[in-house]
């Protein structure tokens, strides 16, 4: 793990990233006080998920489609059950 200030990462953000790219991980701080972490992002599938992964393997049940209940749809519109 490297720790910058916030100057030595605007300085040297450039090869920071290539830091990060490989593997590194980057505590910037702020007078010596940590404040944001720079980490290497998980990579990116080559190739994308195939359709239809886990067919057969469950059933989605009938109650799935029934429409949710009132309390439940306050919660996501906002607005007081009946």
């Amino acid at each position: 793990m490297i720790k910058l200030n916030i100057h030595e990462a605007k300085v040297q953000f450039s090869r920071c990233i290539a830091e990060v790219e490989a593997g590194e991980t980057i505590v910037v701080c702020r007078r010596n006080e940590p404040v944001a972490e720079i980490r290497p992002l998980p990579p990116t599938p080559r190739e994308p998920r195939p359709f239809g992964l886990l067919a057969g393997q469950f059933d989605v049940p009938d109650s799935f489609f029934e429409p949710l209940p009132d309390e439940v749809m306050a919660e996501f519109g906002g607005r007081e059950a009946k």
